[in-house]
């Protein structure tokens, strides 16, 4: 286990402190921002952020929409606030341990507790990377704890690990990652019921290109990703931290990919539907009835219509026909407007 993991579990280990005597308590109805609620339950945003994650902390739709902006009512922080132990039982249900943390708990050492992991037995529930860039998967302490309990898992704990599953983990067989995607996904999906941030979950997990493949309406597509998850926000683009990260987040195996594809492909459906994607509105001219006189820029006045060519060439020649005047033909190129005698000079 990494130092860094190490200071990361034992800041959070530390409650913060404690809100003077005499706090404003809001009135009934009230929903407050995940930021406030968070120091009024006196946790980490970190802790919060988890616990909201895992459903242990309710949350509501935003006043203005029930698509997002999600808050949490004064009800809910006054209730975590009721039970006993508050707020140590609170954060001791979102307490993460790593794995030299987790083999400890176990009774195991490292290597058999990594071989559980890889194997899928227990699920990582978050993960980040340490000074050398690799990969620190972090699990919830109360999972490992019913995992060392559980009798029918004690030959794991105890005894030589069975034939099949070791030529599971011989053969590189490491669940790990796919499994923190499942999770992860589980997690946004519950903080939303937009079909538009549904689908933008899903395609977060996914590939770019082969999202470029299931929504090739470029509209479309630009609207989910404005609905995508943000990604860790200290990562700088194309930083190997970057990819690492992305490597982690994005679907590899063949049938998790395939059903990916299909569900997103049934989230966009749905979406469509509910809310078409935003496109740019173009600008329409004035639409005249049939048969109406065309109308000026203004539209006050009738324009004048367009010239006639034949009629124009008609009125040439009959000009040009020789006609006189007392004084004599009329010079060339001193004529009037169209249909008005020319005059001498």
């Amino acid at each position: 286990m990494s130092g860094k993991t190490t200071t990361l579990y034992t800041l959070s280990a530390q409650a913060p402190s404690a809100p003077p005597e005499g706090r404003h308590v809001a009135p009934p109805g009230t929903t407050l921002t995940f930021a406030r609620a968070a120091r009024e339950l006196r946790l980490r945003r970190t802790e919060f952020d988890l616990a909201v994650d895992l459903g242990r902390i309710r949350t509501v739709p935003g006043e203005k929409d029930g698509n997002g902006g999600r808050r949490v009512a004064q009800e809910e922080i006054e209730r975590l606030r009721a039970d006993e132990g508050f707020p140590e039982n609170v954060r001791e249900r979102v307490r993460t341990l790593g794995t030299q943390e987790g083999a400890e708990l176990m009774g195991v050492t490292t290597a058999r507790f990594t071989r559980f992991a890889r194997l899928g037995l227990v699920v990582p529930v978050t993960f980040h990377l340490n000074r050398y860039r690799a990969v620190v998967w972090l699990y919830l302490a109360e999972e490992v704890q019913r995992f060392a309990t559980d009798a029918s898992n004690a030959p794991l704990l105890t005894g030589c690990t069975p034939q099949g599953l070791r030529d599971q983990l011989e053969a590189g067989l490491d669940l790990r990652p796919r499994n923190w995607r499942g999770r992860h996904l589980r997690f946004l999906l519950r903080r939303t019921e937009d079909p538009w941030a549904r689908a933008g979950a899903m395609a977060s997990l996914l590939d770019p290109h082969l999202v470029a493949e299931l929504v090739p309406d470029p509209y479309e597509r630009a609207h989910l990703d404005r609905h995508r998850p943000d990604r860790p926000a200290a990562l700088l683009p194309d930083s190997p931290a970057a990819r690492i990260t992305a490597d982690v987040m994005t679907a590899e195996d063949p049938d998790e990919i395939d059903w990916l594809r299909a569900c997103l492909e049934q989230e966009v459906a749905a979406a469509r539907r509910h809310r078409p994607a935003p496109r740019p509105t173009p600008s329409l001219s004035p639409v005249q009835p049939p048969g109406a006189a065309p109308r000026t820029r203004r539209g006050l006045h009738p324009a004048a219509p367009a010239p006639d060519p034949a009629r124009r060439r008609r009125l040439l020649r009959w000009l040009g026909r020789g006609r006189t005047r007392p004084c004599g033909p009329a010079p060339r190129g001193r004529h009037r407007a169209a249909g008005v005698s020319s005059t001498a000079p």
